[in-house]
């Protein structure tokens, strides 16, 4: 087999199997209202399996190099929820969407353009996820009518991620670790569930989810920091285990709060 069909049969298998962990996710999250629809949405299931494949191609010290940068452009995904959760309360997905995806491209620009380390990126998580948790703690509790979720919509989700994995994987080749981070991170499953929710149920509960989803964005942040520490010296299939078992751990142990009446 030539390296090129190897490579595009491959990359195909890639989007294929990264789409439907997402679409079984994403179709849990909507039925299950704001706070465990925001958890699973931040859990990187866009993210996890695309740095999967950046460990087969590339390497355990590949992948904890792009953790780095992926830890910085969390405070831009949190933003980008924000950002839409405040406009949607009032405003109609057309509007609100473009507008929250223009202040992430630019913030994007700016997190590209800075040499992080994990300490800078870590303190800017904090100071940007504390802020935002405020802002958005109103937002929070609004429930959510039943949905059913349509073959339209699970194709256009399937179809969104897929395209993510492959222009991840053909790209980082050239892109290197830092962009390679950036773009594994690409908020796609946060703008998917924002297209169906909105549509479907009103710009108030598709917001309560984003503004869930900030507190989830914490635990992606702490995966992001054991995938950097742990990658190279335990081997990357570790370090991604390790790193997902902490974005689990902190989703259960915000719903396990949250029942107990104790907010975060």
């Amino acid at each position: 087999m030539s390296p090129d069909l190897y490579f595009a049969l491959t990359l195909i298998v890639k989007m294929a199997i990264t789409a439907g962990f997402v679409l079984a996710a994403t179709v849990t999250a909507e039925r299950a209202g704001p706070l465990i629809g925001g958890l699973v949405a931040t859990l990187p299931l866009g993210a996890g399996p695309v740095y999967v494949f950046l460990a087969l191609d590339h390497g355990a010290h590949f992948i904890a190099q792009s953790a780095i940068n992926s830890l910085a452009i969390n405070t831009v995904n949190v933003i980008f929820a924000l950002v839409y959760a405040l406009l949607a309360q009032k405003r109609p997905l057309y509007v609100s969407q473009p507008i929250a995806l223009a202040v992430w491209f630019a913030l994007a620009w700016v997190v590209h353009d800075v040499h992080w380390t994990v300490l800078g990126a870590s303190l800017l998580n904090v100071g940007v996820i504390g802020t935002s948790v405020a802002l958005s703690h109103r937002l929070r509790n609004v429930p959510i009518p039943r949905v059913h979720a349509r073959w339209t919509d699970l194709a256009l989700r399937a179809t969104l991620v897929a395209l993510l994995v492959g222009i991840t994987v053909t790209t980082s080749f050239r892109i290197g670790p830092s962009g390679s981070g950036i773009l594994a991170v690409f908020p796609i499953i946060l703008i998917s569930v924002q297209i169906i929710l909105h549509r479907r149920v009103g710009g108030k509960p598709s917001a309560a989810v984003m503004a869930n989803g900030i507190i989830g964005l914490i635990g992606f942040a702490c995966a992001c920091v054991m995938l950097h520490f742990t990658a190279e010296p335990f081997g990357a299939a570790i370090g991604l285990s390790l790193a997902l078992a902490t974005s689990i751990g902190w989703g259960l142990f915000v719903f396990a709060m949250r029942k107990r009446g104790i907010g975060l």
